[in-house]
């Protein structure tokens, strides 16, 4: 695999050949991340720790067989031309193989798009509150709705940086820089996870893998991290590694030292009136 960054299906051969084989690989590298789309919710599971490692161990490779499914019907159904001039494969596939039904794959296009961006806005919503409770976000994010009992700071607050996030417009560039961060830290993630298994073997955990998983996807990770960097190095790389860096300068006093101005404390007091939220207690069950 040469290239793993989407780019519009035009230009030179190669610049199609990576293309394509981009897309394959965002498709295929989409289970991973189901993984970490549920952890932040999984104390709302029931049996937890028999519920999710069957759902992991279920929808994974489910998932990941449909994808090479659907691949492969694309590859038996359509030429190699017709894959590379398509604006969108899977209408192709559905213009040649289901005739007047064709809508059909639109229509199930919108609604795999709304059932993902509905899991990860409840997910990512859940990653706000949970750092916020935690003391790593501000106290506003940590509370929840007086009536509704739902989580509403966070959930505004992921959707405000979901907005900003699309500014651009440019959805090639959305995906590059989001996978390129996205897979840093779960690099990072993995690599905290075999370091407390190794020198921290006693502390308890709420489900177990074989420790060969997590050496595959810190593997997976660092490619994804260096392949597009190396491939076409690019100034936006180098961004997006100080915009996570400059964390740091909030981190330390805010959190490490807990300086707390008191103007921020006055912010959250109106805010807290303006929502209708209030602090929640922690499960410690």
């Amino acid at each position: 695999m040469r290239r793993c960054r989407v780019q519009p299906l035009g230009g030179s051969q190669e610049q199609q050949d990576g293309a394509m084989l981009g897309i394959q690989a965002m498709q295929l590298l989409q289970s991973p991340s189901f993984i970490l789309l549920w952890q932040p919710t999984r104390k709302q599971l029931r049996l937890k720790m028999v519920n999710l490692p069957r759902a992991m161990m279920i929808a994974i490779p489910l998932v990941t067989c449909l994808y090479l499914l659907v691949n492969v019907s694309y590859f038996a159904a359509l030429t190699p031309a017709e894959l590379l001039s398509s604006g969108a494969v899977a209408v192709s596939w559905g213009n040649k193989v289901l005739g007047n039904w064709v809508w059909v794959i639109s229509l199930s296009v919108a609604l795999s798009s709304f059932g993902s961006a509905n899991g990860t806005f409840f997910s990512g919503g859940r990653v706000c509150y949970i750092a916020s409770r935690e003391g790593h976000m501000p106290d506003i994010l940590s509370m929840a709705h007086v009536r509704c009992l739902t989580p509403s700071p966070a959930l505004i607050f992921t959707s405000a940086m979901a907005l900003i996030m699309i500014i651009p417009g440019n959805f090639s560039s959305i995906v590059n820089f989001f996978s390129f961060t996205a897979w840093l830290f779960y690099g990072t993630t993995i690599a905290g996870l075999l370091y407390l298994k190794i020198k921290k073997p006693e502390l308890p955990r709420s489900y177990k893998v074989p420790i060969i998983i997590p050496i595959i996807v810190l593997i997976a990770s660092v490619y994804l991290v260096l392949a597009p960097v190396i491939d076409q190095p690019q100034i936006e790389f180098f961004y997006v590694i100080l915009f996570i860096l400059s964390g740091i300068i909030v981190y330390f006093p805010l959190v490490h030292y807990k300086r707390h101005p008191q103007f921020l404390q006055r912010i959250t007091l109106h805010l807290q009136l303006l929502l209708e939220v209030a602090p929640t207690a922690k499960n410690t069950n």
